[in-house]
Formats: structure tokens, C-alpha cells, sequence
């Protein structure tokens, strides 16, 4: 497992843009799938973004696609979400994840991370 450190998160107001970053601990990073989950208050968590250990193949939840990207730096042991065109409907925690996986480039189900962060509040105001 990683350690998973998230940072970025606040307020901004619909329409902003917020880029979160989150850095992970240990010299396997690279070898890991990525992912950007988020939980709003009273609401399950839900997949916001993943990438691959190589950062060939990305995967978006339709309702943050053409709004958010997800990278990696590899070298820095850092994955972000840049946040474009935020609405009220985003605010939530945001969470990073790590996986590693077999067979399969990326995967939007919580149960196939198994190192979580402590999470980061984006809050966007109408």
C-alpha cells in the first residue's frame, strides 16, 4: 500500500476552477492505477476519475466529463484533478485512491482501491 495525501481543495465560486493534487508516500507509485473519488454530504462515494500507471489511459464519470482532467507525474509521486467550469453539484470531499490491478487499465469501483486518502472539501458556491 501508499500513502495518499490530498491538497487543493476550497471555496470557489460556479463557474471556477480548482486543481487538487495529491502526492503518495514509497517508490511503487508508477506502478499503480490512480483515481479521484468524492462524497457529498448524505450521498454515497462516487468515481470522479481514474488513470492508468503510465498515464496512457484515463476514465471520467459522464457528469465531470469535458470538465475535469486527471494526471500524473510520475516522477513526483503525484496525481492531480484540474477542475474547470465547477458547478454547486460538485462540492463534496474529494478522495484519491490507489490500485493496482490485473487485466484491466483503470476501473471506476471503490472496492479494487485499496489505499484511500484522508480527503480534501471542494466547496463551489452558486
Amino acid at each position: 500500500q501508499v500513502q495518499l495525501v490530498e491538497s487543493g481543495g476550497g471555496l470557489v465560486q460556479a463557474g471556477g476552477s480548482l486543481r487538487l493534487s495529491c502526492i503518495a508516500s514509497g517508490r511503487t507509485f508508477s506502478s499503480y492505477t490512480m483515481g479521484w473519488f468524492r462524497q457529498a454530504p448524505g450521498k454515497e462515494r462516487e468515481f470522479v476519475a481514474a488513470i492508468s500507471w503510465g498515464g496512457g489511459t484515463t476514465y471520467y464519470a459522464d457528469s465531470v466529463k469535458g470538465r475535469f482532467t486527471i494526471s500524473r507525474d510520475n516522477a513526483k509521486n503525484t496525481v492531480y484533478l484540474q477542475m474547470n467550469s465547477l458547478k454547486p453539484e460538485d462540492t463534496a470531499v474529494y478522495y484519491c485512491a490507489a490500485a493496482r490491478l490485473q487485466g484491466v487499465w483503470v476501473t471506476p469501483t471503490p472496492n479494487e482501491y485499496d489505499s484511500w486518502g484522508q480527503g480534501t472539501q471542494v466547496t463551489v458556491s452558486s
